[in-house]
């Protein structure tokens, strides 16, 4: 009993370990104000579209003046 209860407990130790080692792997967030966004950025989904037409992968509004901001892995 004493083995499966080991076993079950390494394994739960090797899922842990998996599960954080992918974590620490993503990598840095750059950010840059679009060139292309025209207007006040009311809406993260269109901000997002303007950023991926200009090459990065997303974008959010940010900001009192409410500008586009494009992010990209560094």
């Amino acid at each position: 009993m004493e083995r499966k209860t080991l076993g079950i407990l390494f394994m739960l130790f090797l899922v842990l370990a998996a599960d954080v080692a992918v974590k620490t792997a993503e990598g840095r967030r750059c950010e840059s104000q679009s060139h292309k966004f025209k207007g006040p950025c009311v809406s993260d989904s269109n901000c997002g579209s303007v950023c991926r037409g200009e090459g990065f992968i997303g974008g959010d509004c940010r900001g009192v003046r409410h500008r586009c901001f494009c992010t990209r892995n560094c």
